[in-house]
């Protein structure tokens, strides 16, 4: 199997807390590790938040290990409180099963998923819909002491705000999963974000208490921008999504080239393949060099989402709009690339309005519907403080309530908006 797989992601960073990192170690060392994290569908694709578990599940799937995706569907129907300081809004099971549908493909970009491969795609709802719910409780909940509970990151931070006996029943659910499991599928470590530690830890737990066999537990660290404080993943706009439906390929590649320079080392041993030493080369890379090296992050992130030709058409998107260094730190520029015969304006991501929908069409609003902000106070906010950009002319702070209609980009049939540095939508009139 090569170099223990447990090492080269503690070497990479993926491990927060190790319930027992030595024989965790050990048991990596001596026979194929089954392993799962758990994935809950709330919605019908993934986002970035979620990257770090899959890319921690493939270097598993990669050295010859036996991974499990477990998909939620019997626990999004109760509802996750960690991390969070109100309930989830429940989804019918319709929805659910639907959204599984939609992000196995995103799965399977990452995991040589059964029958082609060793890894897994499970369903927790298989067992947890058809539990008895007195046995269940005689079973499973005689293990749990409520006061311990209590006293769990995960509903703390509840408790104020207001916990409902739904959420409550989460961690047993999450346990109860790990011993389906080590039982059935022979699974011996569950992985998870920091804030899963307290359900983490039940599982194993748990399965001493019902079985005495051996369990383990790691917590993968959470990812916080630098600049803003907020999770990892996190835009003006919302979540950047897996989906190119969601998020435009363009706009994820953007995403990763526009991340902290500090950053770069640690988000290219975390999301790409690419040898421990390079990334950390890379990331020493000194003056304008390491925008260089958030090319290659970028790159290499959308390419394992989206695939190579989409990755390329998104970097080239992105000379277009910005210009790009070269290895020796040269600037590759727009102009430059027309010279080459290289017409890029199509790649840049685009909205299409027919004219019936500009009638009565203000720019604040344009701005919205161009994903360029998220709400109309918002929109205004930007456009009165000089930060948006039409055709690369900064608005006017009066504009913002000014009508599409009378502005002169119906007749050239298309206009380029700008919102701030680095967000770009084309917008279409037909």
């Amino acid at each position: 199997m090569g170099q223990n797989v447990y090492q080269t992601l503690r070497e990479r960073g993926f491990t927060y807390q190790t319930t027992d990192e030595t024989a965790l170690s050990e048991l990596f060392d001596r026979e194929t590790v089954t392993a799962y994290i758990g994935f809950d569908l709330t919605a019908d694709s993934l986002h970035v938040g979620h990257l770090l578990p899959l890319m921690a599940l493939s270097w598993l799937d990669r050295a010859g290990h036996r991974p499990i995706a477990l998909i939620g569907g019997g626990t999004t129907m109760v509802g996750d409180p960690s991390g969070r300081n109100q309930a989830r809004h429940l989804l019918s099971l319709e929805t659910i099963l639907a959204n599984q549908a939609s992000i196995r493909p995103q799965m399977a970009r990452f995991l040589t998923l059964e029958p082609d491969g060793q890894a897994l795609l499970l369903n927790n709802a298989d067992w947890l819909m058809e539990l008895n719910y007195i046995s269940f409780l005689r079973d499973i909940g005689r293990h749990f002491s409520v006061n311990r509970m209590l006293t769990a990151d995960c509903y703390k931070s509840r408790l104020e705000a207001g916990l409902s006996f739904l959420e409550f029943n989460y961690m047993l659910m999450q346990a109860y999963d790990f011993l389906v499991l080590r039982e059935k599928q022979g699974n011996k470590l569950q992985m998870g974000g920091q804030d899963q530690w307290g359900n983490i830890v039940a599982g194993v737990e748990l399965i001493r208490r019902v079985t005495g066999g051996d369990a383990y537990g790691v917590t993968l660290p959470l990812l916080v921008d630098p600049r803003t404080g907020e999770k990892f993943g996190k835009t003006n706009a919302g979540a950047v999504w897996l989906s190119p439906e969601r998020t435009s390929v363009y706009d994820f590649y953007q995403f990763w080239r526009n991340i902290d320079d500090q950053e770069t080392g640690r988000l290219l041993a975390l999301f790409t393949y690419l040898p421990l030493p390079e990334c950390q080369n890379l990331a020493r890379c000194p003056g304008n060099l390491i925008n260089r090296a958030k090319e290659i992050l970028a790159y290499e992130v959308t390419s394992l989402c989206h695939g190579h030709e989409a990755a390329g058409t998104a970097f080239l998107a992105s000379i277009k709009a910005f210009g790009a260094a070269d290895p020796e730190g040269q600037v590759v520029t727009s102009s430059r690339l027309a010279e080459l015969g290289t017409d890029l304006a199509a790649h840049l991501p685009t909205l299409t309005l027919a004219q019936a929908e500009v009638a009565g069409l203000d720019l604040a609003t344009l701005f919205v519907k161009a994903d360029l902000a998220g709400s109309k106070s918002e929109a205004r906010r930007l456009i009165r403080q000089g930060g948006a950009y039409a055709n690369n002319v900064a608005l006017e702070a009066t504009q913002d309530s000014a009508l599409v209609s009378e502005l002169s980009w119906l007749a050239t049939g298309q206009v380029t908006l700008r919102a701030g540095k680095k967000r770009y939508k084309i917008v279409k009139f037909v």
